[in-house]
């Protein structure tokens, strides 16, 4: 899997930098290099999965999984592009996070910890019956950074 910024899934831009503030459009867990949405551990780079919480337990792993992996996912999409427009992870202080099921929020939460390990951008949680392009999408995450022209 490539290290790389969100790519569109539509006629639409990844990011657009407006002065000092750069909008990151909502990202869901799609690799478009396979054409197909992030449904697990394994569709992780080697080292990964274990870093964010594998298990190893097959009841555990397949309940949980599919969400810590996308949340790891969009979160290190987000990390790239932002790296593409010239910042960083700690440049982001806005996210609105989607989530098709409201219970996955401590799993992806405790993910989110590890890309904002100081102080946490400010948040918005929004429940919604569904993502596109697939149901299998679990979460969308859009951000807002804050990048200063004359750095």
């Amino acid at each position: 899997m490539p290290d790389s910024a969100a790519q569109p899934l539509a006629r639409y831009s990844a990011f657009q930098r407006r002065g000092d503030f750069v909008f990151l459009s909502g990202i869901i867990a799609v690799d478009p290099a396979l054409g197909r949405v992030i449904r697990g551990f394994e569709d992780l780079p080697d080292g990964v999965p274990d870093m964010i919480g594998r298990t190893g337990e097959f009841s555990v792993d397949a309940r949980d999984g599919p969400v810590i992996a996308q949340s790891w996912f969009v979160l290190d999409r987000i990390r790239a592009t932002m790296e593409e427009a010239g910042g960083g992870m700690g440049d982001v202080f806005k996210l609105v996070q989607y989530f098709t099921d409201l219970d996955h929020f401590p799993r992806y939460n405790a993910v989110r910890k590890l890309f904002f390990p100081e102080v946490p951008p400010v948040s918005t949680v929004v429940g919604v019956s569904e993502l596109m392009p697939t149901p299998e999408a679990l979460i969308e995450v859009e951000a807002t950074a804050w990048l200063p022209e004359a750095r």
